[in-house]
């Protein structure tokens, strides 16, 4: 028996599918006026770092809820393409250690936990990711934290009682993700740092 499309995934993707060539047109128009003479204005910059922040950001959702079968590959210099437009144009820096082949339902689980620790990190701060034998660990540190106990508790256990709306769909994502690698979360949280490894 076929299994059942994931339709919310496979929206995800068409959509941002259809976004990212306007986007990337958007780019590529700016770089002409860039060539322009007395092009160097401050506001192109910022037209110029927002298109770029757009595009990553495009990317990175297609990764976070767009389809994957469980045999796609993704290139580390892709995921550290995104994450590195996304520290320049954002609040949030990333650093990324894995091996060059990485499975994309994988990059998929830690890019919907990173969504979890920016919610976090509202002041700023300093994610690290890192894919060894045994696994993936992800440390997030800042000079302060905005965490919600119960979003958090909704990642370990997925019937606790939150309020979920569209700008914490990502919390309501992890568990199913888990479920289907068939992997078990460990969060540890302090007062300055969140670790996450599974």
């Amino acid at each position: 028996m076929q299994e059942k499309p994931d339709l919310a995934a496979l929206i995800a993707s068409r959509i941002c599918h259809d976004l990212i060539s306007p986007i990337g047109a958007i780019g590529n128009g700016v770089e002409l006026l860039a060539m322009e003479p007395g092009a160097t204005r401050p506001e192109m910059a910022l037209i110029s770092e927002s298109v770029a922040n757009a595009n990553a950001r495009i990317r990175f959702f297609r990764i976070c809820f767009g389809q994957a079968s469980g045999d796609q590959r993704i290139a580390r210099s892709e995921v550290a393409s995104i994450l590195g437009d996304l520290s320049r144009g954002g609040r949030v820096a990333y650093g990324w250690i894995s091996p060059t082949d990485l499975s994309r339902r994988e990059v998929r689980l830690v890019f919907l936990l990173l969504q979890c620790l920016e919610s976090a990190l509202a002041y700023g701060g300093k994610v690290s990711v890192v894919r060894s034998e045994t696994g993936w660990s992800i440390l997030a540190e800042a000079p302060r934290l905005k965490v919600d106990a119960g979003l958090w508790e909704v990642l370990t256990e997925p019937r606790a009682p939150a309020e979920i709306g569209a700008a914490q769909v990502h919390f309501a994502l992890v568990p199913d993700e888990l479920a289907r690698q068939g992997r078990r979360l460990i969060t540890e949280i302090g007062e300055t740092t969140i670790r996450l490894t599974f």
